[in-house]
């Protein structure tokens, strides 16, 4: 749906991923392509952007007033969700795909597609980690964690320079903190393969079409809702990506 209004779904299964995340399944399925995200109403408390973790759910972390209520909801609770909007990933050939913390959500359907042919997952720590279990079945999965309670002991960027062939790979698929983002497109660029990379902004929103310019990126003033919120790799090499961001007040602040 484009015409701005909500569509009121109902909560038809929940799944408990994390001590902090949970699965919300709905009564409705969308049209959806791997990447693409959706504006989330909560009535009487907020409306802010998710990405689609399959057609008809989203996976939520608890974070803020919004997700709070989110992860409060139960089964026949009814919330709003307009969209789906954004670009999404357009992978080809042999694919990594590298998601840390909940940036494994909008990937989560790449890989179920069959697209994705190594996956690396980072987290804080073993519990935190989502969609471990099913993505074990369906690609080449590496775990990194913080505190070394599963798999490599650090940052997915160290299973990267340990483990991975960077070249080997046509199409590199990221979503995870910025930092976490800005180190691996710094890699791609040593290798000379920015353009292979495929980048999932999450950036503040308030009205996921195009209108408000909260989430511009400087220089360009490339929209994430609307010119995103995938970018290549090469598109955000000069941009503030991995050096600011901005506050509901629009002011600067590190990503």
């Amino acid at each position: 749906m484009h015409d701005g209004m909500p569509i009121t779904v109902k909560v038809t299964e929940i799944d408990e991923e994390t001590p902090t995340v949970r699965t919300i399944r709905f009564d409705h399925s969308f049209t959806i392509r791997p990447g693409q995200f959706c504006m989330v109403w909560v009535p009487g408390v907020d409306e802010v952007p998710m990405g689609f973790s399959s057609a008809n759910s989203i996976t939520v972390q608890r974070v803020g007033e919004a997700t709070e209520a989110l992860t409060k909801l139960k089964v026949g609770d009814s919330f709003g969700i307009r969209g789906p909007f954004g670009n999404g990933f357009t992978p080809r050939g042999r694919v990594l795909a590298i998601g840390g913390g909940v940036g494994v959500v909008p990937l989560y359907p790449l890989a179920k597609e069959g697209s994705v042919k190594t996956f690396i997952l980072g987290a804080r720590t073993e519990r935190e980690l989502v969609f471990a279990h099913q993505l074990e079945d369906i690609t080449d999965l590496r775990i990194a964690t913080d505190d070394g309670s599963e798999g490599y002991h650090g940052f997915v960027t160290g299973v990267l320079d340990q483990d991975i062939d960077l070249v080997s790979y046509d199409t590199i698929c990221v979503c995870g903190p910025e930092m976490m983002m800005k180190g691996i497109l710094d890699r791609l660029d040593g290798a000379g393969i920015a353009s292979h990379g495929q980048f999932s902004l999450h950036r503040y929103m308030k009205c996921g079409i195009g209108v408000c310019g909260s989430c511009s990126i400087d220089p360009e003033g490339l929209r994430v809702c609307r010119d995103g919120p995938v970018f290549t790799g090469d598109r955000l090499l000069n941009s503030e990506f991995g050096t600011y961001a901005r506050d509901a007040s629009g002011q600067k602040k590190r990503p």
